[in-house]
């Protein structure tokens, strides 16, 4: 499923954040701790792989994921390609994953605080050693080209009247790499 969002790093108080959300609609608050893995012999710094697996434990529920980040010209994130299935077994997955010789990447812990409309998902993600974060998510993308949909969906965040940073065109693994890079080098 193509997986087309727009990041950012939130500049107000989570709680604030979050009243502003709940006139949308319904608060689902999901704990989630993922594990990035990728068949790369070789991971560069602060070059997160294209294609990744992620194995993602979402309160009791378990999933495996593929996912396949595209770019454009200029090497900027543009969408994803997300396959995923539900699992039975984190922990064996988990051991099965690295036996046929997938390399850990990163483990990401975070909390989702989700709400939804007919068209977007909203999502105020408070990631553990890293920050605050605002995504909004089509829900269902179009055919038009992906620069027309995340116009809209930029112009969907500005109607919330929340403070944000700047467009990072980015997720929060390659952030967390950034950062745990920053802090060795």
């Amino acid at each position: 499923m193509k997986e087309i969002e727009i990041l950012m790093e939130l500049l107000e108080n989570k709680n604030s954040c979050i009243k502003k959300l709940t006139k949308i609609g319904s608060l689902k608050i999901n704990k989630i701790y993922d594990i990035y893995y990728t068949l790369d012999k070789k991971i560069k710094p602060n070059i997160f792989p294209r294609r990744v697996v992620r194995i993602r434990k979402k309160n009791k529920e378990s999933f495996l994921t593929y996912k396949i980040d595209h770019y454009n010209k200029n090497n900027v994130w543009q969408y994803s390609d997300e396959y995923e299935v539900k699992l039975s077994d984190f922990k064996r997955i988990n051991k099965i994953i690295e036996l046929i010789g997938f390399k850990k990447i990163i483990e990401i812990n975070n909390t989702k605080y989700t709400f939804e409309t007919e068209k977007y998902e909203i999502v105020v993600e408070d990631v553990l050693n890293l920050g605050l974060f605002l995504e909004v998510e089509i829900k269902k993308p179009s055919q038009e080209r992906i620069k027309t949909q995340k116009d809209k969906i930029r112009k969907f965040i500005k109607t919330l009247g929340i403070k944000t940073g700047k467009e990072l065109n980015k997720g929060k693994p390659e952030l967390m790499i950034q950062k745990k890079n920053q802090l060795i080098g």
